[in-house]
């Protein structure tokens, strides 16, 4: 007899919603997690422990990941990262990463699910056609709304997606001045000013408290419980039901199948350094995009010789991260009025400002209409550390010392403020942006690490550079000064997706469009590595709504819902 109904490893965004859903309706739920469970109290606005060193993510001597960049002579370069310090975690603790983010939530669009449909094929891309629409997501999308606490403002703009409410169920966090400056301007250039949803609470709701609006929100730990991430909205609740069990500390090594090609158990160990295992009816993985794909590969069986679910050579192939760029221009109190360099100063309210105007956009440069993506605006994270160390390097990349440093550090804190943007467009799969496994390089359990090539496809640097002009020409109307911006073909590691694509062809993809691995009946996967195109915006909503769903098929081969009326009232009275 199995230990579990389900077994899940990780405890991100793809995780919680499973956990939630399974444990409420009745079945017996185990989440193993590598990292350690802090809670809400343990999430101090402390630049040093959030940015400086490895407190919520592991050291990269222990734990680390090899990267291919290609290099001048066509080739591919492997560096590992503990020597190039290029820290692809981005949160290994109970709900993972997400209770590190910004929470920008926006929807997926319709045309996101139809890439290759609406402008055709991208020579060397790997575009390909969600085998499900649009309109099977969006319930869930509404969901997530509801149980996780989305925040903001539905408006009419260009590309609007569709939407079975009306609006957010909560009002938007508190916004700067800025914004109604923002809105003037777009409006002024003929574009939509879009208030961009959040997945932070205003106020206090779903048991949790509202935002404090400290101003250290992205790569910061929420202190009040406001954001949305998988470890306050989602798995407290899982736990409060009684049926939900929580492994932190426990490194999940490999998973073990049988002779017909079954996972019959996860092997892991414990903190202790204790070699452990754990069975269950059905498995779940949600280790993030990279460490997904390498969990797999690890796992071999007498069925699965190159890796479980990898058959077919697919495992860790179309790995997604997230092109575009960033940008930003200096806003000088020096000529305003003293209370519009006040308001100017504010710290902690939201700008919660986007433009989705050119999702899609006709550049007869790049062969007519493509495909755009969405900017968002926000100023300059507060971090005084990382702030101080951009600006000692003059604009010719020489290092400024005395005099002339304590002049450029003065007037950035103290005579403007940076006001930014960031482009969010489609990576395109792409042949050179997948996981392997590293022959050398083990990690302190002794498992091979993931060896990651990040290949990117230049229309994808040139599509972040047509939006980043655009948004360059929004700050100059703004009155901003130094305006410039960046768009590079590097990955941002906080944003990563695909490696186990879904469709429909067990030769193409990992997953059926379930989520459920094509040649192991019993294995789903949940967190981002599903998706085979990212689209243009932050992966976060699509990944809960999408592990609804998927939770709902899980209910529904477990046996159906099954906790009583009286089950439930008791886990509301101990919660």
């Amino acid at each position: 007899m199995a230990d579990f109904d389900l077994c899940i490893v990780g405890s991100g965004a793809g995780a919680g919603p499973v956990a939630l859903t399974c444990a409420a309706a009745g079945y017996s739920v185990v989440v193993l997690e590598k990292g350690p469970w802090f809670t809400a109290a343990d999430f101090t606005k402390d630049e040093l422990a959030c940015c400086q060193r490895s407190v919520y993510t592991p050291r990269l001597a222990d734990e680390q990941h090899v990267i291919e960049e290609e290099d001048r002579a066509g080739g591919w370069q492997a560096t590992p990262t503990a020597e190039s310090g290029w820290n692809f975690w981005n949160g290994n603790c109970v709900g993972g990463s997400s209770n590190f983010m910004s929470g920008f939530f926006y929807r997926l669009k319709p045309v996101d699910l139809r890439l290759r449909s609406t402008f055709g094929p991208i020579a060397g891309a790997e575009v390909v056609d969600w085998p499900i629409a649009y309109a099977e997501l969006e319930p869930y999308y509404a969901k997530v709304e509801e149980i996780v606490g989305i925040s903001g403002r539905v408006v009419d703009h260009p590309f609007a997606e569709p939407r079975s409410t009306a609006d957010f169920p909560y009002p938007p966090t508190a916004e700067h001045p800025i914004a109604a400056r923002f809105d003037t301007v777009a409006a002024s250039l003929g574009l939509h000013p879009l208030p961009t949803p959040r997945a932070v609470l205003p106020h206090a709701a779903l048991g949790r408290d509202g935002c404090a609006y400290s101003g250290y929100c992205g790569s910061y730990g929420c202190a009040t419980g406001a954001k949305g991430s998988a470890r306050a909205a989602l798995l407290d609740k899982a736990i409060a039901t009684g049926r939900c069990t929580i492994r932190a500390h426990a490194k999940v090594t490999h998973l073990e199948s049988d002779a017909t090609g079954q996972v019959t158990g996860a092997a892991y160990v414990d903190r202790a350094g204790v070699r452990q295992q754990v069975t269950a009816r059905l498995y779940v993985v949600a280790c993030q995009a990279i460490e997904t794909s390498r969990l797999l590969l690890l796992s071999r069986g007498p069925r699965h010789p190159n890796g479980l679910a990898n058959n077919h050579g697919q495992v860790g192939r179309n790995l997604l991260f997230s092109a575009g760029g960033s940008g930003g221009g200096d806003l000088v109190y020096a000529g305003l009025s003293p209370a519009a360099a006040a308001d100017l100063r504010e710290v902690g309210p939201f700008v919660n400002r986007g433009l989705q105007d050119w999702y899609e956009v006709d550049a007869p440069s790049l062969g007519g209409r493509v495909k755009g993506g969405t900017i968002d605006f926000l100023f300059e994270h507060p971090n005084a550390i990382v702030r101080a160390n951009h600006l000692k390097w003059s604009d010719d990349g020489r290092l400024l010392w005395g005099s002339a440093l304590k002049r450029r550090l003065k007037a950035a804190f103290t005579e403007s403020r940076r006001f930014r943007f960031e482009v969010f467009c489609d990576w395109l799969p792409h042949p050179d942006c997948h996981v392997r496994l590293d022959p050398m390089v083990r990690d302190r359990w002794g498992s091979p690490v993931a060896r990651v090539r990040v290949g990117h496809h230049p229309h994808d640097v040139a599509i972040g550079r047509l939006l980043a002009e655009r948004a360059e020409g929004i700050l100059r109307a703004l009155g901003a000064k130094q305006v410039a911006s960046s768009t590079t073909g590097a990955p941002p590691a906080n944003l990563q997706a695909g490696g186990c694509r879904f469709g429909l062809d067990p030769a193409t993809s990992v997953l059926d469009p379930d989520c459920r691995a094509h040649d192991v009946d019993n294995l789903y996967v949940t967190d981002g590595s599903f998706m085979p195109t990212g689209g243009s915006v932050p992966y976060t909503w699509t990944i809960y709504a999408n592990a609804l769903r998927v939770a709902d098929r899980i209910v529904a081969r477990l046996g159906g819902d099954r906790a009583s009326p009286r089950t439930e009232e008791s886990a509301k009275t101990r919660a």
